[in-house]
């Protein structure tokens, strides 16, 4: 007969067991409901804890998630944890210790690199010029780094908060353990700051532990490197010498083409993470937008934390801008930007950080050359062609697929097509919604746009999200949202 000891073992056993089975079907339903890149971004570092009547325990690794999620998700995981959990009416969720169960451990202990392969001079007053490339054991030369690019010089706007707060406790967690995400995975258009970022985090990285092996390289580096070890007939030492770095930073993913090249990438990059070494990595589109990567590769890349960097709010634009003015005016003191100025190139220009410094820099060279002051008429001559007209521009529906797409990590294929999974289902809603509100395009034609439906199931479409968003904030704020990036 069973003894009283042993059967509460069994009870509570059998307890965290279904405790497990419901938050597994938690998160199944925030996958289907918001998509892969959304819940890989948002949802996948939270862990239930405990359940205690009507309120769940829940735990993340940040405060900054903890602090995102209350603002903008906590209704909806409340619902879907409702759906599991009968009676529960409330969350508390809290920041996880740096130890956390679950996390990965501590790498051990590599051997101290070759001094000769180390930077001769320091990090922290930011090197006069960039790090000379590290070269490993078989010559795996890196990209060089920027020593402008560090964390100190990466301004933080709303746009691009998470991906900094990521990128920051990437760069500790390698120099010092144990790893949090990996891999990490930035995207974003460009001139947003993803090269700035996978810099920052090697200066970091090279700061707080010296002894780390950091390889940056580009993506069209790293074709041109391996397709040379194949010439050289040294392909074997090229992978095994890659395998033994404490980070890979790699630029322009999307630009990585060839199955033999993405094959020999893709078993570095398991042999790496599996190893407790830190991949980060960053591209112009979601590991499910860069249709050219084998599907085990985009499902690795999307198995770590996916964080996009979006299109610059009025504020970030001004800040840079007078930062970049304030550079120009500490070298030249008749260089002034005045206020108006500032303002006019914040709110025309909208591209991308490289766009804006691209002004500053035109306005220096005029201020050189017409030895004039810089009044508003002149600064919009001068860069006029950088600048967007006044009246905002044509919406096309090419542009909202786009945009619904990349935000909702889905294929531009899947969305036009019969399929009637949730996860497709409720963006191709929106698409036409936006399609509605934002061109002037009749049923009829956005039906056809949208895998050639007729204008009855658009009309529903249009109407189902308005009556969502009437009930559903969240939603409200995310459709606006959509309408910022189109229109930008």
């Amino acid at each position: 007969m069973q003894d009283d000891g042993a059967t509460a073992v069994n009870d509570e056993t059998g307890n965290k067991k279904e405790l497990a089975r419901k938050w597994g079907l938690v998160r199944t339903a925030l996958r289907s409901q918001f998509g892969e890149d959304v819940f890989s971004s948002w949802f996948a570092r939270i862990e239930l804890e405990s359940a205690d009547g009507e309120q769940l325990q829940l735990s993340v690794p940040t405060r900054f998630l903890k602090s995102w999620l209350q603002s903008h998700y906590l209704e909806k995981l409340l619902d879907c944890c409702a759906t599991q959990f009968k009676g529960v009416t409330s969350l508390d969720i809290r920041v996880r210790r740096p130890q956390a169960p679950g996390e990965i451990s501590a790498p051990a202990a590599e051997p101290a690199v070759d001094a000769r392969a180390l930077p001769s001079s320091p990090l922290p007053g930011i090197a006069a010029t960039p790090l000379e490339p590290i070269t490993l054991a078989a010559g795996l030369p890196a990209s060089p780094l920027d020593p402008r690019f560090t964390f100190d010089s990466f301004l933080v706007g709303t746009s691009n908060r998470l991906v900094h707060a990521a990128a920051t406790e990437v760069a500790e967690a390698t120099a010092q353990g144990p790893l949090r995400y990996n891999p990490l995975y930035i995207h974003s258009n460009v001139g947003l700051g993803k090269t700035h970022l996978l810099n920052a985090i090697a200066w970091r990285v090279r700061e707080l532990g010296p002894t780390r092996r950091i390889l940056y390289l580009t993506a069209e580096n790293f074709m041109t490197k391996f397709v040379n070890a194949l010439r050289n007939k040294d392909a074997v030492a090229f992978k095994e010498n890659l395998r033994c770095i404490d980070i890979l930073l790699i630029d322009d993913m999307e630009f990585l083409q060839g199955p033999t090249l993405q094959q020999e990438f893709c078993h570095a990059l398991n042999s790496l993470i599996d190893g407790g070494k830190q991949v980060v990595v960053a591209a112009d589109r979601a590991p499910a937008q860069l249709e050219r990567l084998d599907t085990r590769m985009r499902s690795r890349l999307a198995g770590g934390l996916v964080a996009e960097i979006a299109p610059m709010e009025i504020d970030l634009r001004r800040r840079i801008l007078e930062r970049r003015a304030g550079d120009e005016s500490a070298r030249d003191s008749g260089f002034i930007v005045p206020s108006q100025v500032i303002e006019l190139l914040a709110e025309r220009l909208r591209d991308g950080g490289r766009e804006l410094e691209g002004a500053i820099n035109r306005l220096r060279a005029a201020h050189l050359l017409a030895e004039q002051p810089i009044t508003v008429d002149g600064a919009e001559h001068i860069v006029r062609d950088l600048m967007q007209g006044g009246e905002p521009r044509r919406v096309k529906i090419d542009d909202i697929v786009r945009t619904v797409t990349k935000h909702y990590g889905v294929n531009r294929s899947d969305l036009l097509s019969s399929r009637r999974n949730r996860s497709i289902v409720r963006p191709r809603q929106i698409g036409m919604y936006l399609a509605k509100m934002l061109t002037s395009r009749s049923l009829p034609e956005i039906g056809r746009r949208f895998g050639n439906r007729d204008h009855t199931t658009v009309l529903h479409a249009i109407r189902k999200i308005e009556q969502l968003m009437q009930a559903d904030r969240v939603l409200k704020e995310e459709i606006e949202l959509l309408r910022r990036l189109i229109r930008e």
